[in-house]
């Protein structure tokens, strides 16, 4: 749980520096920083996701044992 909302908060400091960094004339560029940080949520809800279900997996096959 730690690495998550540590992946996360690097993910989304990433994100609003780039937002910063692409505005332009304007203040914010809140659009791609919000895409990068959506992004960075599907990936690691799907990493986990995958994680949990190898698990799974491997516990099965190991109690047929």
């Amino acid at each position: 749980m730690i690495r998550l909302v540590l992946s996360l908060l690097f993910f989304l400091a990433l994100a609003v520096g780039v937002g910063f960094l692409l505005s332009g004339d304007d203040y914010f560029d809140w659009p791609i920083a919000t895409a990068l940080f959506a992004f960075a949520v599907v990936g690691e809800l799907l990493r986990s996701w995958l994680r949990r279900r190898s698990g799974k997996n491997s516990a099965r096959q190991s109690s047929g044992i």
